[in-house]
Parts: structure tokens; C-alpha cells; sequence
């Protein structure tokens, strides 16, 4: 979690606060970076981590966004 926050704060140039489960991106005004940009961000930090197999990023509630284990279909023997 701390590489992704690092890659967040780098590329937003904004704080990012860790909690226990999540990531919070604060910034006001000019600052603010949009739910879009932030989606964008997310995969393509899944993408160059080559996580973008196990992992998804999907909208959550309340102007969240969430990553989110793949379902992987196992094989029937």
C-alpha cells in the first residue's frame, strides 16, 4: 500500500493519508483531482506492477473508488 500511495502522492502532487483499508486523496480547488484521474491512475499502477490480472478498479459509494480482487474462474476436473 505504501508504493501506491507513493505513486498517487507523486503523480497528484497532493497528501495522501493511509488508513488501515484505504487511501484518501484530499485536495481543494485547484488541487482537486477528479474521480476519472484517479481511476486512470489506479490502473495504470495495477498495469505497471503487473497486477492488472488479479485486480480491478470499480466505483464504490459515496465519490469512491474501489480495487477489487478478480473472480477467477477455477478449472472443472
Amino acid at each position: 500500500m505504501k508504493e501506491l500511495t507513493t505513486f498517487l502522492e507523486g503523480k497528484t502532487n497532493t497528501k495522501a493519508e493511509t488508513g488501515t483499508n484505504d487511501i484518501t486523496i484530499k485536495g481543494e480547488g485547484e488541487e482537486a483531482v477528479s474521480r476519472t484521474y484517479l481511476r486512470v491512475l489506479l490502473r495504470k499502477f495495477l498495469h505497471r506492477n503487473e497486477l492488472k490480472d488479479y485486480y480491478r478498479v470499480i466505483g464504490g459509494k459515496d465519490n469512491t473508488l474501489v480495487v477489487k480482487e478478480k473472480k477467477i474462474a477455477e478449472e472443472e476436473e
